[in-house]
């Protein structure tokens, strides 16, 4: 049968999800994981990667099912809701690789001061203190801070997130087509009739 019939359509659209399937348990794993062995603290930072894992699972799911089904209704919210998710998505990423120096910095300190949990973790892991200037007469979990040879954390961070944003950016722009892809195959997809059950039936 050519590709673009009924059984390509659904075979590629099967495919795509059960890729989704296999990215939303690879975060939900990972932030469980750094979270088991205490690469992650903060339990707002582990239940946002959690909380989008099991949107993108769920999401996954229904396309799967309306896929493997040939459900109308399923197939529709799946195509809206792909299609918002598509459209969030796209601008973050822009977002991401259009940000300016300025911008970045002052980013990085409001979510610097939100969380002292990821302060905690950020201070452990890239073995610095304080955003902005160090402070030796306040308390700090880098093991720098005994010889008092710390570095602020802001010049870490920033020499890290130019490459971050960059490749966020790239990363999510790549699966913001692919979520248009979705969109676009389960369209297609709906509207095709399957053949072999009932070549009369518009399922």
């Amino acid at each position: 049968m050519a590709c673009g019939g009924f059984v390509c359509s659904k075979t590629s659209l099967c495919i795509l999800n059960l890729i989704y399937v296999m990215v939303s348990l690879l975060m939900i794993g990972v932030a469980a994981w750094g979270k088991w062995f205490g690469l992650v603290s903060s339990f707002r930072v582990m239940a946002a990667v959690i909380a989008v894992g099991l949107f993108l699972f769920v999401v996954a799911i229904m396309g799967l099912c309306g896929a493997v089904k040939h459900h109308q209704v399923l197939l529709f919210f799946y195509m809206l809701i792909l299609f918002m998710v598509f459209m969030v998505q796209f601008s973050v990423s822009c977002a991401c690789l259009a940000i300016n120096k300025e911008q970045q910095n002052l980013l990085l300190e409001i979510g610097w001061n939100k969380s002292e949990s990821m302060q905690e973790d950020l201070e452990r892991s890239l073995d610095c203190c304080d955003f902005l200037e160090v402070n030796y007469n306040e308390s700090c979990v880098a093991t720098c801070f005994k010889d008092q040879t710390c570095r602020p954390c802001s010049v870490i961070i920033q020499a890290y997130a130019d490459d971050a944003l960059q490749f966020v950016g790239g990363v999510s722009l790549f699966f913001s087509f692919t979520e248009i892809l979705g969109v676009w195959l389960a369209h297609r997809y709906r509207n095709q009739k399957d053949h072999r059950q009932n070549p009369g039936a518009f399922i």
